[in-house]
């Protein structure tokens, strides 16, 4: 029977200063069936932040104010459960991926990283194995 069948949409939240960049990726998002929330700003992404209400969050790394591991950091004391992946340029991947395992002091394997820019295609696939993957 048609109605009991439930569709769950995914909910991904994605923090980055550039307006141009997360108004593209909620954009390439919607467009695949997702609901997306944005902010531009990480202070008040944090206090407008919605516990137990996201698949996923996508955070930008380079940020004024609060840069994403700062940001990471406070989420997960709200929200220790939700699944979190950065964005960075290619030229800083190498060296944020190796600042990001001494900060938070333990191991985000390199999966959890999106390299800008990227085709849409491989960001949809990305963040759908990075929400499917079970945690470990």
């Amino acid at each position: 029977m048609v109605s009991d069948i439930i569709t769950m949409t995914k909910k991904i939240l994605v923090i980055d200063d550039e307006s141009d960049v997360t108004f593209t990726i909620k954009n390439i998002l919607e467009d695949n069936g997702f609901a997306v929330d944005i902010f531009n700003d990480p202070i008040l992404a944090l206090i407008y932040y919605k516990v137990n209400f996201y698949d996923l969050i996508v955070l930008d790394i380079k940020m004024p104010k609060m840069d994403g591991f700062e940001l990471y950091i406070k989420i997960r004391e709200k929200d220790p459960k939700v699944k979190i992946c950065f964005l960075t340029a290619i030229a800083t991947f190498n060296e944020e991926f190796r600042k990001t395992r001494l900060v938070l002091g333990k191991t985000i394997g390199e999966n959890y990283f999106i390299q800008k820019p990227i085709k849409n295609i491989k960001l949809i696939r990305k963040l759908t194995l990075i929400m499917d993957k079970e945690e470990e």
